[in-house]
């Protein structure tokens, strides 16, 4: 390559696959994990991921043997999984991947026989509180600002300016619309 044009192309080239290449490493799940900054300074942006059914030791605790489908439905909501080949068997997953917060999952597994629900197997569920605590980043820290001000802070604040008296205004009759009226037929016919 004597030219230096090409040569420049080519190392551009070879500096954007680097870049594909060491971005790729580090949003492999099972792959080593780069640091969450990129040379010190930038920090890469992680998608949230959040997949399948919510469900809480709450919920769980409302559904009982012998319930149809259609009730464990309205409780815990659509399966997840609904295979045709175990037409007696929903699951229930949930997976979130958030930065910030542990990686969580777990699954409930309803057994039927005909139409009635024969067994409910579950993970350890979280409670709803637990459960929205375990995903809340957004905690605040320190003591929550004061919004309403003491009597001396109400003492000193200026007093407010008096409205200048209004002026004593004239009204003049309203004149009678001029131009054409419009009549309209009425909403309903006797």
């Amino acid at each position: 390559m004597s030219n230096p044009r090409l040569r420049a192309c080519g190392q551009t080239l070879m500096l954007a696959g680097l870049g594909l290449v060491l971005t790729g490493c580090g949003l492999t799940p099972t792959g080593p994990r780069m640091s969450d900054r990129v040379l010190g300074v930038i920090t890469p942006y992680r998608i949230d991921v959040v997949q399948g059914n919510v469900v809480t030791r709450e919920m769980v605790e409302r559904v009982r043997t012998g319930m149809s489908r259609s009730q464990v439905r309205e409780l815990l909501g659509s399966p997840l999984i609904a295979d045709a080949f175990h037409e007696n068997r929903w699951d229930y997953v949930f997976t979130i991947r958030r930065a910030g917060t542990a990686y969580q999952q777990r699954r409930v597994t309803a057994i039927f026989r005909g139409d009635a629900l024969e067994s409910l197997e579950s993970d350890e569920l979280p409670s709803e509180r637990d459960f929205v605590e375990s995903i809340d980043t957004g905690k605040v820290s320190g003591k929550p600002p004061v919004l309403e001000l003491s009597e001396a802070q109400l003492r000193a604040l200026p007093a407010p300016k008096a409205a200048a008296p209004a002026a004593a205004a004239t009204l003049a009759p309203a004149k009678p619309a001029s131009g054409p009226t419009r009549t309209f037929p009425p909403l309903e016919q006797p």
